[in-house]
């Protein structure tokens, strides 16, 4: 590298971290993914390779003994955008994973950055130096064997959503227990949406009570079997869910989020209708989901943050086919009311 400027350094060193990740991701996700040992679902690869890949960025890209401590919080960032970026361009990730997983790289990497700065201090030997990004460069590929010793623990979490709505139980009842369909006039902007999950469609109710079946339709393909279990009129409806995961089409879900999957599946879902004090009623909107991963601690914020943003866009829906529409809006609003929903 000495016939590198110091300008050009910093870029090497990203370049570096960058190719260091992708090889991680390929010898985690397709070289030695049959041993069932290098798993990129694993604390080895999610938390290990971006401490290696800003370590590397910044060992390489700025090797003076005279460290710029900035360059090293910063500097492993370029390398960890270039790597998502280059996942993603090679459909080795999809959108959903790399913005559930951009956190981390960025926290991760600048902390290697700034081992990598101490070590620069510390070491002086080339001998020493040497071992040392050896050492953090194996790091993933020696803690993914003793990750095996511990088994991925399934979490069951429940997340809790709600809104007012003005009108009444009847009108709201109506509205939950079968879904008619949802034109794109009616669609809306949802961050959970932008990320690749499929949008509500409908959801057809065959039979009623207890045992009957609903179908909850999303975009995409996407078919979820609803199971009454509890009957209330007015009251409650609640009802177990099963991904129809066999003709889900495989571009649908990237394949670490696929609902019903390994690590994250939908059980339960459940409809209260309260009363206010006001006359309106309050519609509360339930699921309980399984999560298993090795690092649920992590996991479970975004995949509760998601189903809130789910849960809350359905009773939006709710909402606005239910409640009145203002005189003043009553004519553009009829284009697309439908012919279910009470004035």
């Amino acid at each position: 590298m000495a016939s590198l400027s110091k300008k050009q350094l910093p870029l090497v060193g990203a370049a570096f971290g960058a190719a260091y990740g992708l090889i991680c991701r390929f010898v985690f996700g397709f070289g030695l993914a049959h041993s069932n040992v290098f798993e990129v679902m694993s604390g080895a690869f999610i938390f290990g390779v971006p401490l290696a890949l800003g370590f590397i960025t910044v060992w390489f890209g700025d090797p003076e003994s005279k460290v710029r401590w900035l360059r090293c919080i910063f500097l492993p960032w370029l390398a960890g955008l270039l790597y998502l970026v280059c996942a993603l361009a090679l459909v080795w990730e999809g959108i959903i994973c790399i913005i559930i997983w951009l956190p981390l790289v960025l926290i991760l990497s600048t902390f290697g950055g700034l081992v990598a700065g101490i070590c620069h201090r510390i070491f002086k030997s080339r001998r020493d130096r040497h071992y040392c990004v050896v050492v953090i460069a194996l790091l993933p590929f020696i803690a993914a064997p003793l990750e095996r010793f511990r088994s991925a623990a399934a979490e069951v979490r429940t997340v809790n959503t709600q809104i007012k709505i003005h009108n009444s139980r009847q009108a709201v009842w109506d509205q939950i227990k079968t879904v008619p369909l949802i034109n794109e006039r009616e669609q809306f902007f949802s961050f959970s949406h932008v990320l690749g999950f499929p949008r509500p469609l409908e959801a057809k109710l065959v039979g009623e009570g207890v045992g009957a079946v609903r179908y909850a339709t999303f975009e995409r393909g996407v078919l979820f079997v609803e199971t009454i279990t509890e009957w209330d009129p007015m009251h409650r409806l609640a009802f177990s869910i099963r991904a129809d995961s066999e003709h889900i089409p495989p571009s649908t879900f990237d394949e670490h989020v696929t609902i019903g999957g390994k690590y994250f599946d939908v059980l339960m879902g459940t409809y209260s209708i309260e009363d206010a004090s006001d006359g309106d009623v309050i519609l509360y909107l339930a699921s309980s989901q399984r999560l298993a991963t090795r690092f649920n601690f992590y996991s479970h914020f975004w995949t509760e943050y998601l189903m809130a943003d789910l849960q809350n866009y359905i009773l939006e829906i709710i909402k606005r086919r239910c409640e009145p529409v203002p005189a003043a809006t009553q004519t553009e609003r009829d284009e697309t009311k439908p012919a279910f929903c009470p004035s």
